[in-house]
């Protein structure tokens, strides 16, 4: 029997090397970027779809090219603006029904603007605290309603490397909550250790993006389909976490941890 009373369903029990076979697979902010990239590797793998964000005619464009590529798929997309709490559940709940189940939430919709304190720029830095932490526990409860009906399921949160330690000028909002989104998913972790429900915490380094598309000469860089990939790769792993990729960031992530704060800010 399962954790939460129900017998988990056979069909998970397949990939000794994974443990669970993930085919309907959610992801949030899937209109550009890294959302946009890992739909086209996980379309690329075969498995079915459901795609939202506030951009449906980016959905729709895309919905249309990776079915032509790849027909034996089903992809649903629907309009979400993660910031409208209601409209996420209500969301999640419509995929479960297009689909039957979900089996992996990827957590990835995310804002980068900011700028540093005091500048008279507060309502950026509100706009990026609202989105990259509320409106991601927003969609940390939707999933988790949904798994724990299923007895099953795949959390996935995409935070950062940024989340090591605090950032100064305009990422240092954005790395306060991508920090915040990893202690949210280890927390859920923590609750789920002993069920059928995973938790992953990924942590990209820098990947070419909407999001960074303006930084000029970044160290690490990789292009989005380089790192999408491997986004999914670690992903498929289901591991407690992943820095992406994981040369160099994984050797930089724990460098950042005790460096001085003035030697981590010419890393990044």
């Amino acid at each position: 029997m399962g954790y939460f009373g129900r017998a988990t369903p056979f069909r998970y029990l397949l990939n000794p090397h994974q443990m669970f076979i993930r085919q309907n697979i959610l992801i949030t902010g899937a209109s550009s970027g890294l959302g946009e990239g890992m739909a086209r590797e996980y379309a690329r793998l075969g498995r079915n779809l459901a795609l939202c964000a506030r951009r449906t005619d980016r959905l729709d464009a895309l919905k249309t090219e990776l079915e032509a590529a790849n027909p034996a798929i089903k992809i649903f997309v629907r309009a979400l603006d993660v910031n409208d709490h209601d409209q996420v559940f209500d969301v999640f709940r419509a995929f479960q029904a297009d689909l039957g189940t979900i089996d992996r939430v990827i957590v990835n919709a995310g804002l980068g603007k900011g700028a540093p304190l005091g500048t008279g720029q507060f309502s950026a830095n509100l706009q990026t605290a609202q989105t990259n932490f509320v409106a991601a526990l927003a969609q940390c409860e939707a999933a988790l309603e949904i798994f724990r009906a299923q007895n099953a399921g795949h959390l996935v949160a995409i935070s950062s490397v940024a989340a090591m330690r605090g950032m100064p000028r305009a990422q240092t909002t954005y790395a306060a909550t991508k920090a915040g989104l990893a202690a949210l998913a280890e927390g859920i972790r923590a609750e789920l250790l002993n069920s059928p429900i995973r938790v992953s915490i990924l942590y990209p380094g820098y990947i070419r993006s909407e999001i960074n598309a303006k930084l000029k000469n970044t160290p690490f860089m990789v292009d989005t389909e380089t790192g999408c990939r491997a986004l999914v790769k670690a992903i498929e792993r289901e591991p407690v976490q992943a820095f992406v990729p994981g040369w160099p960031w994984a050797v930089v992530a724990r460098a950042m941890k005790w460096l001085p704060l003035r030697w981590v800010q010419k890393l990044l």
